[in-house]
């Protein structure tokens, strides 16, 4: 075992809502530690250098790679999940536009790209094609290509923004 993982740090940070306090291996990546110890399995760890997007996740307001922050940089953190930002109800519209629009195959890479597209619609306005693309640009996926994923998230910012207006 390598020292990194010998050596334990205590943290404690909020993950979807909930306190949590906890003793980690220094070198664990959050994303590993939210699935292994928390059972918080949307995240995927897939490339593990924050290429793919597959554990993207929501640190302090901002969508992080989960393979890339250790857990105990968390220390302090307020963390979401897809399934916390799924049971707070504040992706289910982007969910169901993608059941909609098949704008998903497999679904490896669809929590990643909803937490990610969460982040780029709570900025408000309406986001053009090219910033969508430009925005997701670190989310890949091999199954659907993006034009549905595209059209999804242009018709979820287009209801969102008239409801802003309302």
């Amino acid at each position: 075992m390598t020292e990194m993982f010998r050596d334990k740090i205590d943290i404690s940070l909020t993950v979807n809502g909930e306190p949590v306090e906890a003793r980690v291996p220094a070198g664990q990546h959050l994303v590993d530690f939210l699935r292994g110890e928390l059972g918080l399995t949307g995240a995927h760890a897939s490339c593990e250098h924050g290429v793919c997007g597959a554990c993207t996740l929501k640190v302090d307001g901002k969508a992080v790679r989960g393979c890339l922050m250790l857990a105990a940089q968390a220390d302090g953190a307020d963390v979401w999940t897809v399934e916390g930002l799924s049971d707070q109800g504040a992706i289910k519209d982007l969910q169901d536009v993608f059941v909609e629009r098949n704008a998903l195959q497999c679904g490896f890479c669809t929590p990643g790209m909803l937490v990610a597209i969460n982040e780029l619609l709570e900025a408000g306005g309406m986001p053009s094609r090219d910033q969508i693309r430009e925005h997701l640009s670190g989310n890949y996926c091999r199954c659907t290509g993006y034009e549905a994923i595209v059209d999804a998230v242009e018709s979820v910012a287009r209801v969102r923004a008239r409801k802003g207006a309302a």
